[in-house]
């Protein structure tokens, strides 16, 4: 098959993007946004990178079906996300679950996401759809995989990575032979399954699923007839399952889609569900060589951009000095007297004369006061740190003061935090 049969495979598909997760891992970090509204890298949120993706795969037809706490993610996608024109057949819709008429259900599982929306789905026509989760960081040529699907003449697709097999236990796994048809999918197994001709190794589910629509249509129409109206209807406990037993279900490594330039050595996919997973792979953006590369021209991660001022670093004296070292710092924000060591300071942030950070993140217009001392800590957006707070070093006394602290050693710290301070 040509590149330009299967760009025109990109062009007759749809991506739905299951964007309503709680994170409830990331603790206070979600109280007011769903994971995929987190901010991530400096200036985008996480559902930016399934969006880029599809549109930078062709893909110009799409659905987010939203339910936690979606204000934010709505607002971002209608700030950001409003470029489509509907004279060139492209979409964006936001799906909130409820909105159908005479259902007053929320989204009981994944499927039953897609299944809710049929109609709209149905609308627009597309041959082929492909299923996204949206709290995931990872750059993928969505269109080679829905080629893979064509291809193989699966009846789902399922994209996966490899992870060690004992690191396997909390996803679904899949068993599969030589040619990558699935022989088996267990959802989070005790004994996870190898790869063939390499036991160490097990292929997980990213939670990405490549259908023909119409197919698709009726395995979600017969698994809910098959359950109760109030139950469950999940892609991975029940619809992968039933087309593994009855079907052809085909896996489809990441590594053959994933999108990668010269810096990048190794495909790279992260779940940022907790608040360790979110500090580090903030904090590994500011390596001298980072495993993702948001400098990527050819696959440019589309997002929001405020309006705002170049960053700037004020005043030149000894102790006092507006300085950062391996740190990214995004527009809007003034460094005055302060300095930072590897952090990533998202927009708008502001430091005071002698406040010193060492591995911070600090998300869009957090204020960081007079001599404060920050080690290895995320700050939630528009938290204003006191003058002289000292948070990273005493993990014991931090934790009576109120912070969350993680087992890895990361302090969490948000407004209610600082408000709540001993005085």
């Amino acid at each position: 098959m040509t590149d330009r049969e299967t760009q025109r495979l990109a062009q007759q598909s749809m991506a739905f993007i299951l964007a309503g997760g709680r994170g409830s891992r990331l603790y206070e970090l979600t109280d007011i946004r769903a994971k995929p509204a987190m901010y991530f890298g400096g200036k985008s949120r996480i559902i930016d990178f399934p969006l880029s993706n599809a549109v930078n795969s062709g893909i110009r037809r799409i659905g987010v079906a939203t339910q936690y706490k979606a204000h934010s993610l709505i607002r971002h996608l209608q700030r950001g996300w409003s470029f489509f024109r509907a004279e060139r057949n492209e979409s964006l819709d936001i799906l909130p679950a409820s909105q159908q008429m005479g259902n007053d259900n929320w989204y009981r599982g994944t499927a039953d996401a897609v299944a809710q929306n049929i109609e709209i789905i149905e609308g627009y026509g597309p041959k082929y759809i492909i299923i996204l989760a949206g709290d995931h960081i990872y750059k993928q040529d969505y269109s080679l995989m829905i080629r893979h699907h064509v291809d193989s003449g699966a009846d789902v697709t399922v994209g996966c990575i490899e992870v060690p097999r004992m690191e396997a236990t909390g996803f679904g796994v899949m068993h599969c032979d030589d040619s990558d048809k699935i022989l088996e999918f267990v959802e989070k197994p005790a004994d996870p399954p190898a790869m063939p001709g390499n036991p160490d190794m097990a292929l997980a589910s990213m939670g990405i699923y490549v259908f023909e629509t119409a197919k698709m249509v009726e395995y979600l129409r017969t698994a809910a007839a098959e359950l109760g109206e109030n139950d469950e209807l999940d892609f991975g406990k029940h619809i992968i399952p039933d087309i593994v037993a009855r079907g052809k279900a085909v896996a489809h490594p990441f590594s053959r889609s994933c999108v990668k330039t010269g810096l990048e050595k190794e495909a790279y996919w992260r779940d940022v569900g907790t608040v360790d997973a979110f500090w580090q792979a903030n904090i590994d953006l500011t390596d001298f060589e980072p495993e993702l590369d948001l400098y990527d021209n050819e696959w440019p991660i589309w997002t929001y951009s405020e309006l705002t001022a170049p960053a700037k670093f004020i005043h030149n004296e000894e102790g006092r000095r507006g300085s950062a070292v391996s740190s990214m710092v995004s527009g809007g924000c003034i460094i005055s007297g302060s300095t930072l060591d590897q952090c990533l300071m998202f927009t708008g942030v502001r430091t005071r004369s002698f406040a010193e950070l060492k591995g911070v993140v600090a998300m869009p217009y957090a204020e960081i006061g007079r001599g404060a001392k920050l080690t290895n800590c995320v700050v939630d957006r528009g938290v204003v740190i006191p003058e002289d707070l000292e948070v990273g070093a005493d993990h014991v006394a931090d934790r009576k003061k109120g912070f969350r602290v993680t087992d890895n050693g990361i302090t969490l710290i948000t407004q209610k935090m600082i408000d709540n301070l001993p005085t």
